[in-house]
């Protein structure tokens, strides 16, 4: 009887110290995790009171009467990462930083005769005052260096790409030893190309003064995928000889690499020049295509030596300028780069009607004459530029692109290739191959083919001879004021647009072959190729001349030009 009293006794003692035991833990535990969490919470308070602290100091140095001392806080405000730094060392770059005399508050100031005062340590609206009231902070060149290394430091993580890059290149001017280890870390985070390359620069030119061989030697390194001019420029001291005979790079291992980065970049450069002048001559050619197609068909195919060519295209140029400004008067903005859709028959319907015009009025009593045929159509393009000038005056006019032809694509670096550009290139190439198809397979192209070729007969099968002359000379017509549409897009409009094409576009006409769409085209690109080629070398007028004798020379051995029509055509 006394066990089976005994033993829950026993039991409940057991579990009363086991219960102890946990409470006595688990308090010491909670105590300790309050101390630590006391610790921490104490220890940033702590450390956030010194960085408050220390951009405090920081801030008031700026007002220190020696520029040593003011490059020092500086300094130290760019190794605080304090982005509210920023205001006051630009206010300070740009002399806006001021001393109040009342209570010697630095303070950053903007306007004019009254200046509105902010607090520069914490940013405090102040209200305004006057310059009397108030001591400027003088910064001088050195200042200003500094200012920009620390607003880069400051800038240099920030969420806007466009102020990281400028932060990446205006680091290059610190002169702090951690600038370096900053801009790897800012690489290795960037994925924005553009100002990938500006950090790898601006590390380039730092590393490349550095006394330590390692790092020139990484940073030559580093430069090898980025085979531009600015990389040129920094790469080739390296690989100088000093007046004394020594090199200006001490280190082979150093010269060999960048004597070898060197020949790789002047390798790139000389291919982007090569591609750069082919598209500039190419949209040369263009140009002149959409010039001289018109002419092939006036002079080529009818024979007519039309001196008004060139007129044509000046009143397409200036059916341009009517449209676009009938958009902006009287059609909403957001649809103003319509006008040059617009433009394009607009001008076709313009130059075309004056040229039918024109045929039915003098032509058609001159064919067979060619140089009454000559005389008169001179004359007709005075008189159209001077009622041009009546019209619209004597000054160029200008127009617009629209904004789906405004900028540009970098095909490679060093290498640009503009809209409106290649909006002209695809174009030419159209209105080429719509013309090709309109002759080849409609039955006017039949009708204007068998005029030219017999006109007798094809008046004995029924052609009506007089309206195929007039739509045929107003297909010209009208091809070259489309052709006016797209000059206007690389130039300035003037009543003379056209007398710097007309020239051209004989020569690409007779170059080719008389007649020949075909020939139209290899002449243009030629001529505008052989000319962007040339220019570098001889100049824009000589470039001409000498393209001018290579084609006369080149008459003399080819009469009928590269693409010389046969059969019946030819002897025609």
């Amino acid at each position: 009887m006394t066990e089976s009293h005994s033993s829950p006794s026993n039991a409940g003692r057991v579990w009363h110290s086991l219960r102890a035991a946990f409470m006595a833990t688990f308090m010491a535990a909670f105590m300790i995790a309050g101390l630590v969490v006391c610790g921490i919470t104490l220890g940033a308070f702590a450390a956030s009171t010194a960085r408050a602290d220390a951009y405090t100091d920081a801030i008031a140095g700026l007002a220190s009467p020696g520029f040593a001392e003011k490059a020092a806080a500086i300094e130290a405000l760019g190794r605080l990462g304090d982005s509210r730094a920023i205001p006051v060392l630009e206010a300070m770059a740009d002399n806006q930083l001021y001393t109040r005399k009342a209570d010697g508050r630095l303070v950053t100031g903007s306007g004019g005769r009254d200046i509105t005062l902010t607090d520069a340590a914490t940013g405090e609206a102040l209200g305004p005052a006057t310059s009397r009231d108030l001591t400027r902070i003088n910064a001088n060149n050195a200042i200003r260096t500094a200012v920009g290394a620390a607003v880069g430091r400051l800038q240099i993580g920030d969420p806007d790409p466009a102020k990281r890059l400028a932060a990446a290149e205006t680091m290059v001017r610190s002169e702090s030893p951690d600038t370096v280890p900053l801009l790897r870390d800012a690489l290795a985070r960037e994925q924005v190309e553009d100002v990938r390359a500006a950090l790898t620069l601006t590390l380039a030119k730092l590393s490349l003064s550095s006394a330590d061989p390692g790092e020139r030697l990484t940073a030559i390194k580093d430069l090898s995928s980025r085979l531009t001019p600015e990389v040129r420029a920094l790469v080739t001291p390296l690989t100088l000889t000093k007046p004394d005979g020594t090199f200006a790079e001490p280190d082979p291992q150093i010269r060999a690499a960048a004597t070898e980065l060197l020949g790789r970049i002047d390798t790139r450069l000389m291919l982007t020049e090569l591609a750069l002048n082919l598209f500039q001559g190419i949209s040369l050619g263009s140009v002149l295509l959409l010039a001289a197609i018109g002419l092939a068909i006036t002079f080529g195919v009818m024979g007519v030596i039309n001196m008004a060519h060139g007129e044509m295209i000046m009143l397409g140029a200036y059916t341009t300028v009517v449209v676009q400004q009938a958009f902006r008067e009287y059609i909403p903005a957001e649809f103003f780069g319509l006008y040059l859709i617009i433009s394009i028959p607009a001008a076709f319907l313009v130059a075309g009607a004056v040229g039918v015009a024109m045929e039915r009025g003098i032509i058609r009593f001159l064919y067979g004459r060619p140089l009454e045929t000559l005389l008169a159509t001179w004359g007709i393009s005075l008189m159209l530029q001077q009622l041009v000038r009546a019209i619209f005056g004597a000054p160029n006019k200008e127009v617009s692109n629209p904004g789906w032809m405004t900028g540009a694509v970098e095909a490679m670096p060093g290498m640009v290739l503009t809209y409106n550009r290649i909006a002209i290139i695809v174009f030419a190439i159209m209105v080429l191959a719509g013309l090709a198809a309109l002759l080849r397979y409609t039955p006017f192209g039949l009708q204007m083919r068998a005029v030219t070729q017999n006109r007798s007969m094809a008046s004995a099968m029924g052609i009506r001879t007089g309206w195929v002359d007039a739509m045929t000379f107003g297909l010209g017509s009208g091809i070259a004021g489309v052709a006016g549409v797209a000059l206007s897009q690389v130039g300035n409009v003037s009543p003379n647009l056209g007398q710097g094409y007309i020239v051209d576009s004989f020569m690409v006409v007779v170059f080719g072959g008389v007649g020949s769409l075909w020939g139209v085209l290899a002449g243009a690109m030629t001529l505008g190729i052989f000319n962007k080629f040339l220019e570098p070398y001889a100049g824009a007028m000589l470039g001409k001349i000498l393209i001018l004798v290579f084609i006369i020379l080149f008459i003399q051995k080819r009469p009928r030009g590269l693409f010389a029509l046969k059969g019946r055509a030819a002897e025609a």
